[in-house]
């Protein structure tokens, strides 16, 4: 191993990768329970202690980037326009978590088989999931700070917007990760704004119906 490798930004991100790499083919190979993170630092060419500038447990070199990914999500809420429509702003936001999986699709798909085919890995990420939802939500109630009902709104739209994006994410990944087809499921996660709460002002499903059938109308 050249002993340089991970002392540059694409140098580390290359040793990350091995270690997550390394870990995969072990668990699938070996066994979640047999393999060690000695047994991942070897198969990546590192040391043990170089294992644990990245990863503070074997479960965790399993597990996509969370943290980057929810630095991610918290940048696009924190930066955003007052006026930008909070549908819009949240799906912007949580399709970056896309990204970061769509990045390497082979890699994602074996992480989440291996997720849900171990129980230690599939309780790990169930719990990784409620803090996208604790993100959306506080992010949520700060933007609707003095409006009536604004936690209860911050809080719905928080948990329909993990579990529409959940529900998409998984759903390309059990169909094989293929990224032809990552499109498609990004479109049925956006289908949650039709879903959310509306906004102050805003007309509801039926009124914005009869206004699109009236606009049809007058075009026929």
């Amino acid at each position: 191993m050249n002993v340089r490798r991970g002392r540059s930004a694409e140098g580390r991100a290359e040793v990350r990768r091995a270690l997550v790499a390394a870990a995969v083919r072990l668990f699938r190979t070996r066994g979640y329970e047999e393999t060690t993170v000695d047994d991942i630092a070897a198969a990546a060419g590192v040391g043990r202690r170089t294992f644990f500038r990245y990863f503070p447990s074997k479960e965790d070199a399993i597990s996509p980037d969370h943290e980057v990914a929810l630095a991610r999500v918290d940048e696009v809420l924190s930066t955003a326009h007052p006026t930008e429509p909070t549908a819009s702003l949240v799906v912007r936001a949580g399709e970056t978590v896309f990204d970061l999986y769509a990045d390497d699709p082979e890699l994602s798909v074996e992480r989440f088989r291996l997720t849900h085919e171990v129980p230690a890995l599939r309780d790990r990420e169930s719990a990784r999931v409620d803090h996208y939802r604790r993100l959306f939500t506080r992010r949520l109630r700060e933007r609707y700070a003095g409006e009536p009902d604004g936690d209860l709104r911050a809080a719905v739209i928080g948990a329909a917007v993990v579990a529409a994006h959940n529900l998409a994410l998984r759903g390309w990944l059990a169909a094989g990760g293929r990224p032809e087809e990552l499109e498609h499921y990004r479109q049925r996660f956006r289908k949650v704004v039709d879903l959310l709460p509306r906004e102050p002002g805003e007309p509801d499903v039926t009124e914005r119906l009869e206004a699109a059938v009236a606009r049809l109308e007058r075009h026929a």
